[in-house]
């Protein structure tokens, strides 16, 4: 029986009213992987959970889609941490019951464009290290004393995220040991740890080629948000077989196994609130469902900003810690299809990362005061070669993708229009960037100049108008070391019955946006009764 894809295999059930169960244990706004962790873990406790997406599919920036006849992920490039038992891959194979399987990468995993030089990255601690050395052969001290932080960077990043998840007084507790845990380097920008150990401004660009991955160049960046990125890149790189969206695939039935259900088209208008507890949601359709627990995945500034009453907001204090955090960058997408296999056409398994300097701060300023200049950052991934199921799924074809920062503010006049109905000054003005983009690609791999059979240019307007992010950010909060000191982004709020979840309350990428999952539902439920649940995950055997 032929293997079938993502527009004919139902990805969440398409709301109804009538459809809803009479009651839920908890409600969750938001199908990205945080949502659907925290769902599957609360329903593997028991618990009866509604999750509403308002997309047409679940996964957020875990789906796929499909167009003439190709097939893309709009957010799942690559993963870290999958290739042997570790906590990330464990978690993953619990959620889905071990039916998610990964395809690994090239070993250079990432490659480098910088300006005229080219560098890259090598899977494995030793393969890193000695082909940094290869590289760079006058910095051997520097790069041994980057990998010893990166180590003792676990400390702080577990730190990190136990503080998220403590109840306030153990946090209150806690926090001198907490603050110890992340001082030094990790309270620090990259830019001024990396100088300390050397001078040598292309091996600093180098290890900071994967800056996208959060969108925060290195004097912007604090150090322990690039080490996060680092040290989950450091074995390589991997991808979902079959496909990204397969990880939600695999994890809905765990959520329907309690009783509850994933629904799509279900866009949620307000977060009840009476006599300051949370109550339920009313839906865009005017119906609510009644729920004492909330919990949402649809991002801190979603959450206090548009789902929530303005005066239960400024009552709670969240109006004015907001104003403390800031969205990430918008971006553009460029998904192309080609006629031939990606073996027939020469494409990697490799990610581009692609840099018109070694200063890549200087690049994003005068990107965004000029949008003619140069690119500051081009990402070029090839998701076909990447999977070896693809070609099951879409014989004689393959695809790529183009990542690239865009200011919101350049498409910001279009908000109000209709996707797919902005104008002809909207689909001019993306037409010119998509084709510039493409000259990226042509210029490394030149073979397919005149083989694209089709593309097209996705905007922060529609990431907007399909992931419900208001300025099309690609990484929820921008990961400011101020957005790291903001205490109160956790899980539980002080509005009694409403949850946090998702790459805000954490880190960005969907495996922080999974651990944020997992956080969450400790919270919610306790350490008492997580503790068994978790001797489950962690206690297997693994990959």
């Amino acid at each position: 029986m032929a293997k079938m894809s993502p527009s004919t295999l139902r990805i969440g059930y398409r709301y109804r009213s009538g459809r809803l169960a009479p009651d839920y244990d908890a409600v969750v706004i938001g199908s990205g992987m945080g949502g659907l962790t925290t769902a599957a873990l609360l329903s593997e406790l028991g618990w009866k959970v509604c999750v509403l997406e308002q997309h047409y599919t679940a996964g957020g920036f875990t789906h796929s889609y499909e167009r003439g006849g190709y097939e893309w992920d709009v957010g799942v490039h690559y993963i870290g941490e999958v290739g042997a038992a570790t906590r990330t891959r464990k978690m993953f194979d619990f959620l889905s019951d071990g039916n998610l399987k990964w395809a690994p990468m090239d070993a250079e995993y990432d490659r480098f464009y910088v300006g005229d030089k080219v560098f890259n990255a090598i899977a494995g601690k030793q393969e890193f290290r000695d082909n940094l050395v290869r590289q760079f052969p006058d910095e051997v001290e520097a790069i041994d004393a980057y990998l010893r932080l990166l180590e003792r960077s676990g400390d702080a990043l577990s730190a990190f995220g136990m503080s998220r998840g403590m109840p306030a007084l153990l946090r209150w507790v806690a926090k001198p040991w907490l603050a110890w845990k992340r001082r030094g380097p990790f309270r620090r920008l990259t830019w001024d740890v990396l100088s300390d150990l050397t001078s040598d401004r292309d091996l600093i660009a180098t290890l900071c080629g994967q800056w996208g991955d959060m969108g925060m160049p290195p004097k912007r960046s604090p150090f322990m948000a690039h080490a996060m990125i680092a040290r989950h890149y450091l074995y390589g790189g991997y991808y979902p077989v079959g496909g990204s969206w397969r990880i939600a695939e695999t994890i809905i039935p765990k959520i329907q196994a309690s009783g509850g259900e994933v629904f799509t088209y279900a866009k949620v208008e307000t977060i009840l609130v009476e006599d300051g507890k949370v109550t339920g949601v009313e839906m865009q359709d005017g119906h609510r469902i009644e729920c004492a627990c909330v919990i949402s995945s649809a991002g801190v500034d979603n959450t206090f900003n548009h789902l929530l009453p303005d005066s239960v907001v400024a009552r709670s204090g969240y109006r004015r810690r907001m104003q403390n955090v800031q969205p990430s960058v918008g971006h553009l997408g460029v998904y192309i299809g080609l006629q031939g296999t990606a073996e027939e056409l020469g494409l990697p398994r490799t990610n581009f990362w692609i840099y018109p300097s070694n200063d890549y701060d200087a690049a994003l300023d005068r990107f965004q005061e000029d949008k003619d200049a140069a690119f500051p950052i081009v990402y070029i991934s090839f998701p076909s070669a990447k999977d070896p199921d693809y070609e099951n799924r879409h014989p004689g074809t393959s695809t790529i993708e183009i990542v690239a920062p865009a200011p919101y503010e350049w498409f910001e006049k279009w908000r109000d229009a209709t996707w797919g109905k902005r104008g002809d000054d909207y689909e001019a003005f993306k037409e010119a960037l998509g084709e510039r983009l493409l000259e990226y690609v042509y210029a490394k791999l030149p073979q397919l100049r005149g083989k694209v059979d089709y593309y097209e240019v996705s905007t922060p307007l529609s990431t907007n108008w399909f992931g419900g992010y208001q300025r099309g950010e690609l990484y929820g909060l921008a990961h400011t070391q101020e957005r790291l000191n903001q205490d109160w982004l956790r899980p539980q709020t002080n509005i009694p019955g409403l949850w946090l979840t998702g790459q805000d309350v954490l880190t960005c990428g969907v495996t922080g946006a999974m651990m944020a999952g997992l956080i969450t539902t400790m919270s919610l439920v306790g350490a008492r009764k997580m503790a068994p649940l978790l001797k489950v995950i962690y206690a297997g055997p693994g990959a």
